[in-house]
């Protein structure tokens, strides 16, 4: 029914549209990347580095809106607005960020700092300005003669390097959106600090030698700016210096936001050697952990701290962290490979992952997620998860690391909605209500209006407005993911259908001369596919287009005494009557198995959809827009074990013992806080 709607629409929108025929017998569509060249209006790579095929928009050109906007809004008024006056490692008084000798600060500032810049940078907020600019200046001024900056001794020619690469993040985001000089002397110091430091003392400590692929991305960034030899000198010390994330069979380390964050280091390589396996490596390693243990729905795999054999069960759950930072890191490889992939493991991951993390305002957060998941409270739920004490709670007070960087993870998100292309146009990586203004063709302005629902609706619509001092028919290529998921994509221009062949896990290219008010109409269909998790058990996920389904449990939120336990961590004065903690236990039966695959006919499975909720947010469980019925049989052997998790999936089939077949509704993964995503079969 929608289809045939949008084709009358389209057909009807032709008709209104008699007055520009030429412009749209013009318009070619056609099955192509976009090129890996140099050059473009932005930033992107220079010789001998490979040429880009996307570049990044300065942060602030691209503006959320919908349901996205809706996110920006509940972080500025939630935990990342709001962490410089609960958290104690982020009082200014005695931090060593702002301060010669002070005393705290280590990576939460940079953490935190690195998600609520770029996030005062979306919504142009005054007050959040002035404070990121506070912060701004204290690391600018923290620089030594050396170069080195930061904590910990201020006097000291060694830096702390890990705390300072979260740094380096945050002065490119503001360096884009400000232009201040200062930031590229400032980090052509510390580069040529790194340059002249003896190696053996270069990069040693854990953090250092695991993460320095970030120092690596932030290398190549000066040096695509400024163009200055020696920092591809660093680059190859830093590659030197870096733990082996080139391994066929194995990870330099097990640690869950490492890998999250590091798999990527390869492909950084990559782009100074040109290599095919460097770049064979990061996909190598990202797949690696994936058939090791992340035979799971929702993206991640059971990392708990830090992943053990024969511990793959969907009950082992990711940090928030790391949820956070794969993002990211997926994000980047879209950038530096152009692959579609990388786009819908982004998706998969922000849809179906990221929501659940955090309560639906954004003001408590839970150390660990899995996607099985009935109970999320304070109890020690050890060793069954591979992290002692209270990880599952939604607490705004506790969790040291993830409470501060969860911060980028949406303003990130936002700031690569849409790329630039080498060759004058736009892309349009990760579908979402959006605007973004760029320049296109010989350089001139133009903004795209995006409006879509995505991903609880199919249908994505794009107007094109030029500047006023742009004439009209201003010719670029727009570039459309097609994601993987997705077959028989539709696309009508300015009203009139347009054939082509594009296939899934691709990218189209559509080219005319565009004018204002030239419009794009997208259709994404979304069917039902069942996967089958046969390393856990033949267990199976139901998904819809980029959306996993979850079981809809009657989520209890009890209030607990969160604040009493970690108002060690939180500052003086703070009054915590607004910022409760929570256990969540579930208030109706959790352990259903779904009828056979064999038995369900996905063809007749179909969206029960409600009105779209009035505050604009959809990831709750009693808010979310669509829901799915399917039928399911309760297994009265799973139940919670002796470390108050959800014990280990039954084996497929499991026995039901005679319980009757019942109605089930699920809902989106990533609305429900309490979740069973991956499902045992029954007959």
């Amino acid at each position: 029914m929608k289809k045939r709607l949008l084709l009358l629409l389209a057909c009807a929108a032709f008709v209104l549209s008699a007055a520009r025929p030429a412009a749209a017998d013009q318009t070619t569509v056609e099955t192509a990347a976009p090129p890996a060249a140099y050059g473009g209006h932005y930033l992107g790579n220079r010789a001998p580095l490979k040429p880009s095929p996307l570049l990044k928009l300065p942060v602030g050109a691209v503006q959320p809106r919908g349901w996205l906007y809706r996110y920006m809004e509940l972080q500025r008024d939630g935990l990342t607005g709001h962490l410089n006056d609960i958290s104690v490692w982020l009082i200014k008084d005695d931090n060593a960020w702002l301060m010669k000798g002070g005393n705290h600060g280590w990576e939460e500032v940079p953490y935190w700092l690195r998600g609520y810049a770029d996030l005062s940078f979306i919504l142009n907020d005054p007050e959040m300005l002035a404070e990121t600019q506070t912060w701004i200046e204290g690391i600018l001024a923290s620089q030594k003669q050396s170069g080195c900056f930061g904590p910990p001794d201020p006097d000291a020619e060694h830096c702390d390097i890990w705390p300072n690469m979260l740094v380096l993040f945050t002065l490119q985001s503001y360096y884009e959106f400000t232009g201040d000089e200062r930031v590229i002397e400032f980090l052509t110091r510390y580069f040529r600090w790194a340059d002249s430091y003896p190696e053996d003392k270069f990069l040693t400590t854990f953090w250092e030698t695991s993460r320095a692929g970030d120092m690596l991305y932030s290398c190549f960034w000066l040096y695509n700016l400024t163009g200055e030899e020696f920092l591809l000198n660093v680059a190859a010390k830093i590659r030197r210096k870096t733990q082996d994330w080139w391994q066929d069979l194995a990870l330099p380390n097990w640690h869950n936001v490492n890998i999250a964050e590091c798999f990527r280091v390869p492909a950084e390589w990559w782009m100074y050697t040109g290599q095919k396996s460097d770049l064979d490596a990061a996909y190598n390693n990202y797949w690696l952990i994936r058939a090791a243990f992340g035979q799971v729905p929702g993206g991640m795999w059971g990392g708990d701290e830090n992943s053990r054999m024969g511990y793959i069960d969907p009950r082992q759950a990711i940090e928030t962290c790391a949820v956070f930072e794969e993002m990211t890191s997926d994000m980047i490889m879209e950038r530096i490979t152009a692959d579609p992939l990388w786009c819908d493991r982004c998706e998969e991951v922000a849809f179906n992952t990221a929501p659940a993390t955090f309560t639906a305002d954004f003001k408590g957060l839970r150390y660990l997620t899995a996607p099985n998941m009935p109970i999320s409270d304070k109890s020690n739920h050890a060793p069954g998860l591979n992290n002692g004490g209270e990880m599952t709670e939604m607490n705004p007070f506790s969790y040291r690391c993830c409470q501060h960087n969860h911060t980028h993870g949406w303003p990130y998100y936002v700031e690569n909605l849409w790329q630039a292309t080498p060759d004058g146009g736009l892309a349009l990586a990760l579908y979402g209500a959006s605007s973004v203004t760029a320049k296109v063709a010989d350089g001139r302005e133009v903004t795209i209006e995006e409006e879509t629902r995505y991903p609880f609706e199919e249908e994505v619509q794009l107007t094109v407005n030029l500047k006023e001092d742009a004439a009209e028919g201003l010719t670029f290529p727009l570039y459309l993911r097609v994601p993987r998921w997705c077959e028989g994509m539709h696309l009508a221009v300015n009203g009139r259908m347009i054939d082509f062949d594009g296939e899934a896990g691709s990218w189209l290219r559509v080219t005319r001369p565009w004018n204002s008010g030239d419009t794009v109409s997208v259709t994404l269909p979304m069917t039902f596919a069942l996967t089958t998790w046969q390393q856990n058990k033949n267990s199976v996920s139901l998904s819809r287009g980029p959306l996993t389904f979850s079981l809809k449990i009657k989520e209890n939120y009890v209030p607990n005494d969160g604040y009493e336990r970690r108002k060690d961590v939180v500052q003086a004065g703070f009054d915590p009557k607004d910022w409760p903690s929570y256990d969540i236990f579930p208030g109706s039966d959790w352990n259903y198995g779904l009828i056979s695959p064999e038995a369900i006919d996905l063809s007749n499975l179909r969206i029960e959809t409600k009105a779209w909720p009035e505050d604009n947010f959809p990831w709750e469980a009693e808010a979310v827009p669509l829901s799915v019925k399917v039928m399911g049989k309760k297994i009265p052997s799973w139940g919670i074990d002796q470390y108050k998790l959800c014990a280990p999936l039954p084996q497929s089939p499991a026995a039901t013992e005679d319980s009757p077949a019942e109605e089930l509704e699920l809902i989106p993964m990533g609305a429900a806080r309490l979740r069973i995503s991956a499902f045992p079969t029954v007959e």
